[in-house]
C-alpha cells in the first residue's frame, strides 16, 4: 500500500504530514485503525465510491481519496490514536504563539497571502478568531489585527466554506475552497468597506486543522 501513495500525504494540523513510503510504514498502524480497515473493506465499490471531477473518487464523504490510477491522495479519517497525539502537538502549538492568543478551543486553518499570514481559531462553540501578521512576522509576535467575531457559512455540498469577520465598517471574508477547478487557490482572502471590495488575495494553506 506505500507503493500506492501520492507523497507527501497530508495529516490534519499539527499532524506532520508523512513524506515518503519510510514514514508511512512507521505511521500505518496509526491512520489506518481497525475502524478504517473495516470500513474500506466492507464497502460497495457502486455505491460507497464515488468519482468528483479531477478531484478523484472518494469513499463515502471523503474520508479516503483516490486519483483514477488507483493512487491515495487524502485520508480525512482520524483514528483515536491520531486525535490523541494531535491533542498534545496542539497544547505544545498553544505555547509557540503569542500569550493572548493561546486560549482556543480548536487551531483551524493557517493562510498566507502575498502579504498576510492570518490564523483562524475556535474560541468555542461557533465562535470563530482572526488574527494576522504581516508575512516579516511570526505568530509568537503581536497580531496586527485580531476579530473575535467570525461567523461560519457554507457554499453548497463540496466542502466549500466562508468564514466571515466584522470590524468598524469593514468585513474580512476568508473562503476556504475544497471543490473547485484545476486553477482554483486553496483559499480567498477577501476584504470590504461597507459594501466596496478593497482587497482579493488568493491564499495558500499553510496549516489545516478541519
Amino acid at each position: 500500500m506505500a507503493d500506492l501513495v501520492a507523497y507527501p500525504l497530508q495529516r490534519p494540523y499539527p499532524l506532520p504530514p508523512i513524506k515518503n513510503k519510510k514514514e508511512f510504514l512507521v505511521r500505518f498502524d496509526e491512520i489506518f485503525d481497525d475502524t478504517l480497515k473495516r470500513l474500506i473493506i466492507q464497502s460497495k465499490p457502486a455505491t460507497d465510491w464515488s468519482e468528483v471531477g479531477w478531484r478523484g473518487i472518494m469513499l463515502h464523504q471523503g474520508e479516503v481519496w483516490v486519483d483514477l490510477e488507483g493512487t491515495i491522495t487524502a485520508i480525512n479519517y482520524q483514528s483515536q490514536a491520531e486525535l490523541a497525539r494531535k491533542k498534545q502537538l496542539i497544547e505544545a502549538d498553544k505555547k509557540k504563539l503569542y500569550p493572548s492568543l493561546a486560549s482556543f478551543k480548536a487551531p483551524l486553518y493557517v493562510l498566507e497571502t502575498k502579504k498576510f499570514r492570518i490564523r483562524i481559531d475556535e474560541i468555542s462553540e461557533d465562535r470563530y478568531r482572526y488574527a494576522s501578521w504581516p508575512l516579516s512576522k511570526s505568530m509568537s509576535e503581536k497580531p496586527d489585527l485580531v476579530l473575535t467575531n467570525g461567523e461560519w457559512f457554507f457554499e453548497g455540498s463540496g466542502g466549500n466554506h466562508r468564514i466571515e469577520f466584522r470590524n468598524a465598517g469593514y468585513k474580512y471574508v476568508c473562503s476556504i475552497i475544497k471543490l473547485g477547478t484545476v486553477d482554483s487557490p486553496d483559499a480567498v482572502l477577501t476584504v470590504y468597506k461597507g459594501e466596496q471590495e478593497i482587497l482579493s488575495q488568493d491564499a495558500q494553506l499553510v496549516q489545516e486543522h478541519k
